[in-house]
């Protein structure tokens, strides 16, 4: 498994990060704001709700009109 897919399946570290394009690394920091980063490297994306992504996509959306 190479370095991207264990970044994608949640395997994330600090350093690991740079790896990611803009919006990837939005997402996995917007995951950490809402306290929903320790269930994303537990289970992946794929684990939280439909509430949850929306509001991270949501969020996701408000700062791209704000760029």
């Amino acid at each position: 498994m190479g370095k991207k897919d264990e970044l994608l399946t949640g395997a994330l570290r600090r350093g690991a990060l740079s790896a990611l394009s803009l919006w990837a690394r939005m997402k996995y920091e917007l995951a950490r704001e809402l306290g929903l980063l320790d269930r994303v490297r537990q289970v992946g994306w794929a684990g939280l709700t439909a509430k949850e992504t929306g509001r991270i996509g949501g969020l996701i959306g408000q700062k791209k009109r704000n760029l």
